[in-house]
C-alpha cells in the first residue's frame, strides 16, 4: 500500500495524550480521524512530548501558573523496535518510535508515529529535546523541527516502506523535503510528492531562524545552497516549504488570499478547515440526530437537513448539554451559573489578537445590557512566555470579580479537549472577536455550530464564508474595517438589540437559528475537508465512511 505521510508538530486526538497545545493540533487530530473514517492510506508523524504542553493553574489573583506532569506513553502507545538517528550539534541523536492507531467509523485505521529523543545512549542534554511542546527558545525549536523533518522521514520510511506523498502541516515540518533532497531526490520529484498547508496569517507566526544558529545546530544537514531555498538573510521555514513543495494551501478562503499576499508569486490555494463531527457533536445531539437524521454518522453532509429536526428535540438536546457544562463550571468556579440565563462562551488560546477583552471595553455598558440576563464562560491557555497573554487572563479574572453577581463571568482552569467539548456544546452563543484577518480559520466555532450553538463573530476565517447574518448567527461590526472602539460598540448593540431579545422573547425564532447553525456546520466537517485534500493534493479517492 502507498501512503501519504502527514507531518505535524502537534496532534490532538485524545485529552489523555498531551501532544497538542491548541487549534493546530486539534485540527491535525480531526484530519486524521476523518481520514480513518474514509479509509485513506495516511500515516502521521509527530513528536512524543513526555512533559506535554503544560497544565494550567490560575491563581485567585488571575495569574496563570504552569506545571509539567510527566506523560508515561506505555501502554497507551506501542513502542516499536525500530530506531533512527541524526546528527545535531555535532552529536548523534537516536530517536525511539512509538505508535498508536486511530480507528474510523467504517473500520479504517490511520497510524500515528511519535519520535522520542529520550533514549539511553543519548547525551543528557539531547534526551530532553522532545520533552516539551513549544517549551523553549529558537535553539530548541530548530532542533525539534529537525527531529520532526529529518528524523520523521527516516522513521516513516523505516516502518512503512512505500510512501507516495508528504503533507506538511505548517512550517514546523519544512525539513521534510530538505531530507528528501539530501537523500538524492531531484527538486522535480520532491515537488511532485510534497504538499504544504500554512495556518498562519501573520508574519510573527512563521518560524525564522538565524543562519548561524541553523548551521551550528544542523551542520551538514543544510545544503550549500540553503539560502536560495529558504531566504538570503535568515532561514524561513515557510519559504523553504514553498520552494520545495509543488502545492500549498491556506485554511479558509480569506486566509488563502492573505497567504498569497504574504508570499507574492507563490501558488497558494485554500481548503477551509473542518471538524470531526463524531468527536465534537455532544451526546444529547448525537442521540437526537440518530433518531431524526439517521445516517448522519456515516454521511455528515446529511446534517444540512437540520431544519427538519423537531423544535422540542433541539431545545431538549441543548438544555442537556448546557446543564452538563454549567455543572462543571459551577464546580470549578463556584459562580452559581443558572441554566435559565443566556450563556456566552469564549474559549481559545489567550493571544492578544483574539481580543478576549473586547467584550469588557465598557464595563458599565456591559452591566446595563447584561445584568440578570447574560453570563459568560471563558477559557484558554497563554503560552508560558507570552506575558501579554498572562495579563489578558488576569484582566478577565479581575473583570469577573468587578462584575460580581450582577453579571457572572468565570475563567475556567486548564482548557483541554474535554473542556472544549463541554463549552462548545453547552453555551448559547459562541463569541469570536479577532483582529481581522488574523484568524486563519476558527474551528471552535464550527464545533459549536454542529451543536446548534450560533456564533457572534467578526467576519474572519471560516465565518466570512459561513455567516448568514441574523439567520444562522451574527457578524460583529463592519467586515471592511477592524478597530476596537467600533467593534466593541457593534458587539454591545448587537447583544442589546438583536441577540438577547431574540433569545428571551422569540424562542421559536431562536430555535430556527439553532437549526440553521447545524445545517451550516454540515458544510464544515473534516469529512468534507479530507475529501478535498484527497482529490486535490493526495490524488486518491476517499471512500464513504
Amino acid at each position: 500500500m502507498s501512503y501519504t505521510a502527514y507531518f505535524s508538530a502537534e496532534i490532538g486526538f485524545s485529552a489523555s495524550v498531551p501532544t497538542y497545545s491548541g487549534g493546530l493540533g486539534i485540527l491535525a487530530g480531526d484530519h486524521l480521524k476523518a481520514a480513518a473514517d474514509a479509509s485513506l492510506p495516511l500515516v502521521a508523524i509527530t513528536l512524543l512530548y513526555r512533559r506535554g504542553y503544560f497544565r494550567q493553574h490560575i491563581s485567585h489573583e488571575g495569574w496563570q501558573q504552569e506545571s509539567y506532569p510527566t506523560f508515561v506513553p506505555e501502554p497507551m502507545l506501542e513502542k516499536l523496535p525500530e530506531t533512527v538517528s541524526l546528527t545535531l550539534r555535532g552529536r548523534k541523536v537516536t530517536l525511539g518510535i512509538y505508535r498508536t492507531h486511530l480507528t474510523g467509523h467504517g473500520g479504517g485505521r490511520v497510524p500515528i508515529l511519535f519520535l522520542d529523543a529520550d533514549q539511553p545512549g543519548n547525551a543528557d542534554e539531547d534526551r530532553g529535546l522532545t520533552h516539551a511542546l513549544y517549551g523553549g527558545d529558537n535553539g530548541l525549536r530548530i532542533l525539534q523541527e529537525a527531529i520532526l523533518g529529518f528524523g520523521g522521514v527516516q522513521a516513516v520510511q523505516a516502518v512503512y516502506k512505500d510512501i507516495r506523498n508528504y503533507h506538511l502541516n505548517e512550517g514546523h515540518c519544512s525539513f521534510v523535503p530538505l531530507c528528501l533532497l539530501n537523500a538524492g531526490k531531484s527538486v522535480e520529484e520532491i515537488r511532485k510528492s510534497c504538499h504544504f498547508t500554512t495556518h498562519t496569517p501573520v508574519p510573527a507566526g512563521h518560524d525564522v531562524f538565524d543562519y548561524g544558529l541553523a548551521e551550528a545546530s544542523l551542520g551538514a544537514l543544510l545544503p550549500a545552497h540553503i539560502r536560495a531555498l529558504a531566504g538570503q538573510n535568515a532561514l524561513s521555514m515557510s519559504e523553504l516549504a514553498l520552494s520545495l513543495c509543488g502545492s500549498a494551501n491556506g485554511v479558509s478562503r480569506l486566509h488563502g488570499e492573505v497567504a498569497r499576499g504574504m508570499f507574492p508569486g507563490r501558488d497558494i490555494g485554500h481548503i477551509t478547515n473542518g471538524v470531526h463531527h463524531l468527536t465534537w457533536v455532544s451526546k444529547p445531539f448525537a442521540r437526537l440526530f440518530d433518531r431524526e437524521l439517521p445516517g448522519w454518522r456515516s454521511e455528515p453532509a446529511g446534517l444540512a437537513r437540520a431544519c427538519e429536526l423537531s423544535d422540542a428535540g433541539v431545545q431538549d438536546a441543548h438544555l442537556q448539554a448546557k446543564r452538563k457544562l454549567l455543572q462543571y463550571a459551577n464546580a470549578e468556579s463556584h459562580q452559581g451559573f443558572d441554566e435559565s440565563i443566556f450563556t456566552i462562551g469564549f474559549a481559545r488560546r489567550a493571544a492578544s489578537y483574539k481580543r478576549a477583552m473586547l467584550l469588557l471595553t465598557d464595563i458599565e455598558r456591559l452591566k446595563k445590557i447584561c445584568r440578570g440576563k447574560v453570563q459568560f464562560i471563558f477559557a484558554g491557555k497563554a503560552h508560558p512566555k507570552d506575558e501579554a497573554g498572562h495579563r489578558l487572563i488576569q484582566g478577565l479574572q479581575q473583570a469577573g470579580l468587578r462584575l460580581g453577581d450582577e453579571v457572572r463571568l468565570a475563567y475556567l482552569n486548564n482548557y483541554t479537549m474535554l473542556t472544549g467539548a463541554l463549552i462548545t456544546a453547552g453555551v448559547d452563543v459562541w463569541l469570536n472577536t479577532p483582529i481581522r484577518p488574523h484568524e486563519a480559520s476558527g474551528t471552535s466555532g464550527m464545533k459549536a455550530t454542529l451543536n446548534g450553538v450560533p456564533s457572534a463573530s467578526i467576519s474572519d476565517g471560516w465565518w466570512a464564508e459561513a455567516v448568514d447574518h441574523g439567520r444562522n448567527g451574527w457578524t460583529i461590526g463592519d467586515p471592511s474595517r477592524t478597530d476596537d472602539a467600533s467593534d466593541a460598540d457593534a458587539l454591545y448593540t448587537l447583544l442589546e438589540e438583536k441577540i438577547i431579545p431574540t433569545y428571551y422573547q422569540e424562542r421559536g425564532a431562536w430555535t430556527q437559528i439553532m437549526k440553521r447553525a447545524i445545517a451550516t456546520g454540515a458544510q464544515f466537517t473534516a469529512a468534507r475537508m479530507v475529501d478535498e485534500y484527497a482529490k486535490n493534493y493526495y490524488k486518491v479517492e476517499a471512500k464513504k465512511l
